[in-house]
Parts: C-alpha cells; structure tokens; sequence
C-alpha cells in the first residue's frame, strides 16, 4: 500500500482531540508524513497502533511510489477526454490530437496515455498537477477575487504543511536573496499588482485558469518578513487541494534552485 495521508489518517483515532497541537487527524497524519510530528505526539495511540504507523512511515520510497501511483491513475483517465471540449474550458488549445497546455510560458502537451512532453525537465510536480487540471471534472473561469489557501475547499486540513513547506521556505528565500522576486516576474511571465502593505505583490499562471498571488513584505526594524500566497476563487475548482500543494511545493523548489545559480 503506498503511503498516503487518507492511508495514515485512518490508522489513528480520529478524535481531533487536537493534543498534538494539529487542528485535526488529518492534519497530524499530513505533519506525520512531512516529518514534523512525531507518532509519540499523538498520547491515544495504542503500542499495537503507534507499531503499525512506524511500519508504514519507514518503508523506503513510499512518498515516490504514492507519487507514481497518483500518476499513473491520472494518466488512465486521459483515454477519456475530449481534447477538443476541454481545450476551451481550460485555456488550453489542440493540435494534432494532443493537448496543449502553457504554464508560466512554456508549453506542455500530453497525449491521450497522458504521456507528457515539454522543452522542460519532466517532473513529478509539474506533471501530477497538469494531468489533475485536464481529467478534474469541473472548471471554472477566473473570478478576480483572491482568498487564501486555507479558504479553498480541503485548505484547513493542508494549512500547517503548506505554511510549512511553501510560504515559509519562499519567505525566507526572498529575504536572502532580494532580486528574486523580480527575477521571478521577467522568466515567468509574472505582473505585479497593489497590494495592501505589501512591498510587492506577483502574479503567476502556473495553469491558464489558476493565478497565484505571493505578497511579500520585507524585514522592518524588530519586525520580520511576511509571505503568503493568495489563489483566485477559481483554483479550487479547478484543482484538487493535493494537487494545489503539490504545485506550489515544485514552484518554490524551482524558485530555490534560481536563487542557487544567482540567475
């Protein structure tokens, strides 16, 4: 069985007693996984059921072969999509029976096996997301209104791992390194908006129908920096929250390695 937070989260007690200072199981299974709760932090769980968690965690690989299955089972419902309805719904376009979708200005076309090709490097984060936004069965248009992430359906149980694993790495990565963000707009086709108290405010299409806004506010006498993203009321419809984070994990992993090669 691959490892999985749904896969975790039916192996504890399910109480949401919230003793391990997570708002929920759900979200314990999800720090579990990501290594920042440890299965001691959960009091309820029996010697036979903290045995069972420790098996499924230490197995080798398991987040890559959960990855690939993910992949695969997205890549079986492609044989079922009609290239030339969804094309339009999704700001995507077709050519020679093969889809082609635009994320950050660089192209990817996936046939119907869900075989993916790209001038890019292909990576599980790019790719597991892109396959979710063309098979998701509902879609919706941009609405221009942004909500944070924990307002998107399914957010209040990723918010920890998110602010964790995505605006906390990005913030600190635009405090050590302060042309970055403006970089990010001339490689990625970003535009900036006004954005409160925010010292700049980027907007990215990682997806046609799925802007992301980062609002950053750099370090100020005894205060620190604040990053957060923001998502169009859209992205929740048209991606699942798995698939959102996913996303903007690979995003701010792409953004490190520029940072590293100083571009």
């Amino acid at each position: 069985m691959a490892l999985t937070v749904l896969g975790i989260y039916r192996k504890l007690p399910q109480t949401n007693c919230a003793k391990c200072l997570l708002p929920s199981c759900l979200a314990f299974a999800a720090a579990l996984i990501a290594g920042r709760r440890k299965i001691k932090d959960c009091p309820d769980l029996t010697p036979e059921m903290a045995a069972e968690l420790s098996a499924l965690l230490q197995r080798p690989g398991a987040v890559e072969i959960e990855q690939a299955e993910f992949i695969d089972k997205l890549q079986e419902k492609m044989s079922g999509v009609n290239f030339e309805a969804i094309a339009p719904l999704i700001g995507a376009r077709v050519k020679n029976d093969r889809i082609i979708i635009n994320s950050l200005g660089k192209d990817f076309i996936f046939d119907h096996r869900g075989n993916m090709a790209s001038e890019c490097h292909i990576i599980p984060w790019v790719q597991a997301p892109l396959l979710s936004y063309i098979t998701g069965g509902k879609h919706a248009d941009i609405t221009g209104r942004w909500i944070s992430f924990r307002e998107i359906r399914g957010g209040i149980e990723w918010q920890t791992l998110f602010s964790n694993r995505c605006e906390e790495p990005m913030r600190k990565l635009a405090d050590d390194n302060p042309g970055l963000l403006h970089d990010i707009i001339d490689l990625f086709m970003g535009r900036t908006i006004d954005w409160y108290d925010a010292d700049i405010a980027i907007v990215l299409h990682p997806l046609p129908k799925f802007p992301i806004l980062m609002c950053y506010q750099a370090p100020e006498d005894d205060l620190e920096s604040e990053l957060t993203f923001f998502f169009d009321e859209c992205c929740g419809i048209n991606l699942h929250i798995k698939s959102t984070f996913t996303l903007c994990h690979g995003l701010v992993q792409m953004f490190t390695r520029i940072a590293e090669h100083h571009l």
